[in-house]
């Protein structure tokens, strides 16, 4: 099989806790022709990984390089506390910083959030992953801030999570580190199938999603040329009833009397 005997594909990474369930959807919706393929990656790999093109886009966590990666943003995931069952907390609807004051908040090596210094007290060393965390938080070790996604994708059933608030934080803003999971991919390789995954998470239609760009020349034919619904060759006017020559010669139908077809003229 030759290059071009290759069916097209297009290749989505993923980092952990990032669904893009609903997207897919739509794609083999409207390209059932064009299989697409999942690569999950590592949250701190993902902008390396589309540049060595093992994708062709990536839905990742901002913020990235953008020297040679486009990114879309598309929206901000809340922060919450991942907490035991039985914690006092999960009896009421969120909790504040000044809630963790006096408690030990785990500090994962892969974390995403970007602390400068997160709140409560540190634990004696950093956990490894949030999955190995999220096992201390289980153990009782301490508890765990993340953004909400990950806190379901690590769901257990002793486990709960709260939405985590900083008082003072100005309206609309919280006051925390936020993961915020944007749309990228390579700026050198933004193809027609690249072009496609954008207008479908920008919620564009099917009617008003782009398709690939005519060549200049075919645009120069087409540029002016009136369109006709139907297609085929324009229509011959036609004559009205009784459009037929009749025996003298005179085609009924036409000038101005072309609508009181077989009605006598007066003569002067």
């Amino acid at each position: 099989m030759t290059g071009s005997d290759v069916p097209p594909s297009f290749r989505l990474a993923y980092v952990p806790g990032v669904t893009p369930t609903k997207w897919v959807r739509i794609w083999n919706e409207r390209l059932p022709g064009v299989p697409l393929a999942l690569v999950g990656v590592p949250a701190d790999e993902a902008g390396e990984a589309l540049r060595r093109g093992d994708a062709d886009a990536g839905l990742l966590r901002l913020p990235v390089d953008r020297t040679d990666l486009s990114a879309i943003p598309l929206y901000t995931e809340t922060t919450v506390v991942v907490i035991p069952k039985d914690h006092a907390g999960a009896a009421v609807e969120e909790l504040s910083v000044e809630d963790l004051a006096d408690e030990v908040v785990l500090h994962p090596l892969d974390d995403t959030l970007g602390w400068e210094r997160p709140p409560g007290r540190p634990a004696f060393e950093r956990p490894a992953t949030t999955a190995d965390a999220v096992e201390l938080v289980a153990a009782g070790v301490g508890l765990l801030v993340v953004p909400q996604s990950l806190a379901r994708l690590h769901h257990r059933k002793d486990l709960t999570y709260r939405p985590l608030t900083a008082p003072g934080a100005a309206d609309g803003e919280s006051g925390l580190p936020e993961s915020r999971v944007a749309l990228s991919w390579p700026e050198a390789r933004t193809t027609d199938l690249v072009e496609e995954f954008i207008g479908i998470v920008r919620g564009r239609t099917v009617n008003s999603t782009r398709g690939p760009r005519k060549p200049p020349a075919e645009q120069k034919k087409t540029a002016g040329r009136p369109e006709r619904k139907g297609g085929g060759a324009p229509r011959k006017p036609s004559g009205g009833k009784g459009g037929s020559a009749s025996r003298g010669g005179a085609r009924s139908g036409s000038g101005k009397n072309g609508g009181r077809a077989g009605k006598p003229r007066r003569r002067g």
